[in-house]
């Protein structure tokens, strides 16, 4: 007798039952392992956060699979069981530009997973002082975006600042036009961040030419304005319709689909070298011929690939600039050593910001 669909599928559902159920065992093995972990930890008074271990397992558990579970969920799922372990050792408590459900809330969940204790600040000179009076254990701000450039206020907050740089976030945008009531002929105004309707500006101009833009302080700040007005509409995440009780318009309006923000971790402390590292510094020079060429060659010498470089400029020496630069290595390999000491000898002022695991 030939079986029919609904008992195949019966006997199907009954398998991943049966694996799931696997799955579950193992979860609380491996978290007991972690608490165990932990306790070591605290008795030695080491970190029970290690960003650099965190990567190699990611790293590891990328390599060698088969298929057909997709490649790309690997990295979030062990990111959330990693997460979930490590709060059995310590609650993570991590400040990020607010408020809830901004890009940078996204980003910090990314990172961390979701069992932490995740704060929001007004900005991101709050974001540095949780850090630095020790009322948060990281801090999450964003740096550049791909299309729109660098955050000149998070550049400028390492000038004085003596936190270090641990880690980086690469984050793609995607961005929905939302709503309460999710139809057009309800809109007549759009709230949003300055780059965020700079990054859906060609898309508003075919499809809203005729309603106001207001800008908002963030994208999260659009939504929760929209969430109050049933004439106004946010640009801002799907995270943000979700906590915010909005409808999508349209989803995915963004003029270019490879739009990333990076976003910086911050902390007290620094990362070990992962192999796969970048070193951020900062420096000022002299206002000579061949100043910042002599400060470029030492790297060139090395071979060493740098990755940015901006400047900023001094605020109470008119006319005059702090450079940042990032490059490919940590501080801690010998060719980056050696070319940093080489910096110091054509700088006025140099700080390390730190090396950390790259994105990508």
């Amino acid at each position: 007798m030939k079986m029919g669909a609904e008992e195949k599928i019966k006997i199907h559902r009954q398998k991943i039952e049966t694996i799931d159920g696997q799955i579950l065992r193992l979860l609380n093995e491996r978290a007991e392992v972690a608490r165990e972990v932990g306790k070591v930890k605290s008795e030695a008074n080491m970190d029970a956060y290690s960003p650099q271990r965190e990567e190699e397992i990611l790293k590891r558990l990328n390599l060698p699979n088969p298929g057909p579970f997709p490649q790309g969920a690997i990295s979030p799922v062990f990111r959330e069981i990693i997460s979930a372990c490590r709060s059995l050792e310590v609650e993570l408590t991590v400040v990020y530009l607010g408020p809830p459900a901004t890009y940078a809330h996204l980003a910090c969940i990314e990172r961390f997973g979701s069992s932490i204790r995740a704060l929001p600040e007004e900005s991101i000179q709050e974001v540095f002082e949780a850090v630095e009076r020790r009322k948060a254990n990281y801090g999450v701000v964003p740096i550049e975006n791909s299309t729109e450039g660098v955050v000149n206020r998070t550049l400028d907050m390492f000038i004085d600042s003596e936190l270090k740089i641990c880690g980086e976030i690469s984050l793609r945008i995607s961005h929905d036009l939302l709503s309460r009531s999710g139809d057009s002929k309800d809109i007549d105004k759009i709230y949003s961040h300055p780059q965020a309707l700079a990054q859906c500006r060609q898309w508003l101009r075919r499809n809203f030419s005729h309603v106001p833009l207001v800008e908002t302080t963030s994208t999260a700040k659009a939504a929760q304005m929209a969430a109050e007005d049933p004439k106004a509409a946010a640009i801002a995440s799907s995270f943000a319709s979700h906590l915010y009780g909005l409808k999508a318009f349209e989803s995915q309006i963004e003029d270019y689909f490879h739009n990333y923000t990076r976003f910086l971790v911050l902390s007290s402390q620094m990362s070990d070298r992962t192999g796969k590292d970048k070193t951020s510094l900062l420096f000022s020079i002299s206002h000579s011929p061949g100043s910042l060429y002599r400060m470029l060659r030492p790297f060139s010498e090395k071979s060493i690939n740098l990755t940015k470089i901006e400047s900023r400029p001094i605020k109470d020496k008119p006319w005059e600039y702090v450079f940042f630069l990032d490059l490919e290595g940590h501080a801690m390999d010998s060719p980056i050593h050696e070319a940093v000491n080489g910096l110091k000898k054509n700088v006025l002022f140099l700080k390390f910001l730190g090396s950390y695991p790259r994105s990508s």
